[in-house]
């Protein structure tokens, strides 16, 4: 089994990778899925964001309203810290069972990773291969804007609290830059995909 980390900045366009490789038949472990079941009503990580921020991130039925808790946390470094302290183990307890999983049905999987924090948090050590996808700041902005209808304003702070892309870089394995069309991208994604089944070949064969 070879196991990929994938990450970049926010609205770089990692979804759309995972899903080019998921389509070449990669298993994908998306940790923003893992984290949005997380916090269902009355999960223990529900219990402990309301402790931790409090009643005003919770809509009328309950669930935490994710704009809210993210406006929080992108305006104060200290608030993001905390909540990585309450998610990030959880979550990473959650990827390695489903990896573990994968591994036992298919000990020649390639399993993707798919994570904003992957080298923030150090996870990245443990990763065979990392694949970091690059994009415009300025394009991460109309992004921002249009896909989750944040003023300029509000799209710069949340791509400027992340680490800077050129940091990302230098932990890269294969890096996709999605700054074109979607056409180069998936060719991009298509041509990494081909290289780590390499990589798994090399790795069963040792």
């Amino acid at each position: 089994m070879l196991i990929v980390g994938l990450t970049g900045g926010v609205a770089s366009g990692k979804t759309a990778v995972s899903q080019v490789l998921k389509e070449e038949g990669a298993y994908i472990i998306d940790a923003d899925q893992i984290a949005r079941e997380l916090v269902l009503p009355y999960q223990p990580a529900w219990s402990d964001l309301i402790r931790a921020f409090g009643q005003g991130i919770l809509q009328e039925d309950g669930s935490i309203q994710r704009k809210k808790l993210a406006d929080k946390v992108f305006a104060d470094p200290k608030q993001r810290k905390l909540l990585n302290q309450i998610l990030h183990p959880r979550i990473k307890e959650e990827m390695d069972r489903r990896t573990k999983e994968i591994g036992e049905k298919d000990p020649e999987a390639i399993v993707v990773i798919d994570a904003p924090l992957i080298i923030e948090l150090g996870d990245h050590r443990e990763m065979d291969k990392v694949i970091v996808v690059t994009s415009t700041q300025t394009q991460q902005i109309e992004r921002l804007k249009d896909r989750d209808g944040k003023n300029p304003e509000e799209a710069l702070r949340i791509v400027s609290a992340q680490m800077p892309p050129k940091e990302k870089l230098k932990f890269a394995d294969y890096v996709i830059r999605n700054e074109g069309s979607m056409k180069e991208m998936k060719k991009r994604a298509k041509e990494v995909y081909q290289e780590l089944k390499k990589v798994a070949l090399q790795k069963k064969r040792r």
